[in-house]
């Protein structure tokens, strides 16, 4: 962007309120948020964001998984626009920030455009993907999926929750089934502001983090079969423990991950153990291994590597083993224009920074594959996030649009000599 705009900023007091308001709908029980997916709360909480969108003087389209796209024209309306935007549902018990900052900071940066009588030659699109979170109707990025091809919508529609209910009758019962064809609009580009869900930047006190990968991820769901007896009568040498089998791979993910650093993890996280007794040992547990790395051949080297050791810890043991991926996708590498034009921004408007990777997934790692797309992240306190106790700072929100703004009005092409 030229130098003439530099000193643009967004209303932070503005962006701050609209999220302490959105907050108020669908409250947890611990100061946090639980708006999860196509329930009534996600509904009002739309309602509301359509209503800041109308007064913004934006257009409202809906595909046929409910995600909201808030239009503010261009001059060259036949442009493909340039989107930014995030997601509204939270975790059960989630935060007030993952995601809606990513929303609301688009939608300020609207306001500021407006309050500026700044026009682009392109439009500007805001966004809110529908169940980016996954906790209700598995999987995550659900609606960016289907955009970008790699879910069908048939599918998509028959993904049910806990009590049976489908997606597709939620969606039409909340009132957000759009008639627009999924994935049928043109993207120049598309960006999305984040909190860190991390510690690094809070940690290394930095204001921004330019995004330039999203880790890949395998997840390896792993059964040992061993013998149920009693604790207490059986001797050690006699016993085929499916608990022990579990610790001693639960080790093992964690060598291998730290055998290829540096950026690669892998921990066990869900756990069953049968029978779950106190004086029985395990004869059965089933747990998943979680490797996830931003380079491709690092990620599938941790998998080969733990398909090969893992049998070998189980007969040791004189265990069964069974391993099944049900999880996975492939490392993101963003655009390298759009992170130019987001680290070209923080620079300009002397904002600290570094450059990371994305340790979550994000409905921009699918849109990454249908469109140039990069991410912006801020931090929060402590790195927690899926937690009514997440937090950032209105000084953090505020830099983290700001250098939305900015990337965004570079992509877009302001006119009149901005």
């Amino acid at each position: 962007m030229p130098a003439s705009g530099e000193n643009f900023r967004v209303d932070g007091a503005r962006l701050w309120d609209s999220i302490m308001e959105m907050a108020q709908i669908g409250p947890g029980v611990a100061g946090g948020n639980n708006r999860q997916t196509l329930t009534d709360a996600d509904a009002e909480g739309r309602a509301l964001f359509k209503s800041w969108c109308d007064a913004a003087g934006m257009s409202m389209g809906v595909d046929r998984m409910g995600t909201m796209f808030a239009r503010r024209e261009g001059t060259e309306p036949d442009l493909a626009p340039v989107y930014m935007g995030s997601h509204l549902d939270t975790q059960p018990t989630g935060g007030k920030y993952d995601g809606v900052l990513g929303v609301l900071g688009a939608l300020e940066a609207v306001r500021t455009l407006n309050d500026l009588n700044i026009k682009t030659r392109r439009p500007i699109v805001v966004v809110n993907w529908t169940n980016e979170e996954g906790t209700r109707f598995a999987p995550a990025m659900l609606a960016s999926g289907v955009f970008a091809g790699v879910h069908t919508l048939d599918w998509a529609y028959a993904r049910e929750d806990a009590k049976g209910l489908t997606f597709g009758d939620e969606l039409a019962r909340v009132g957000w089934t759009g008639e627009e064809e999924v994935g049928a609009r043109d993207i120049h580009a598309l960006f999305e502001l984040h909190i860190e869900q991390g510690p690094i930047l809070e940690a290394e006190g930095k204001d921004i983090g330019v995004v330039t990968h999203g880790q890949g991820l395998w997840w390896l769901q792993v059964t040992l079969t061993g013998k149920e007896a009693h604790t207490g009568s059986t001797p050690m040498p006699m016993r085929v423990n499916a608990g022990l089998g579990m610790a001693r791979i639960t080790e093992l993910v964690h060598e291998i991950a730290m055998g290829h650093q540096p950026d690669a993890v892998g921990a066990i996280g869900h756990v069953d153990v049968y029978p779950n007794s106190r004086n029985v040992i395990p004869g059965k547990t089933v747990f998943t291994a979680d490797f996830r790395s931003p380079h491709q051949h690092i990620l599938d080297a941790m998998k080969a590597e733990f398909q090969e050791r893992a049998p070998k810890v189980a007969e040791e043991l004189g265990l069964g083993i069974e391993i099944e991926p049900v999880g996975h996708f492939d490392c993101v590498t963003f655009d390298e224009g759009c992170v130019s034009k987001v680290r070209g921004a923080t620079e300009r408007l002397g904002y600290s920074h570094r450059d990371i990777v994305s340790g979550a997934g994000h409905d921009a790692c699918w849109i990454n594959r249908v469109a140039p797309t990069s991410m912006i992240m801020c931090p929060c306190v402590d790195g927690l996030s899926h937690n009514e106790a997440e937090e950032i700072t209105p000084d953090w929100a505020e830099k983290g649009t700001n250098v939305l703004f900015h990337a965004v009005l570079e992509a877009a092409e302001p006119v009149d000599g901005l």
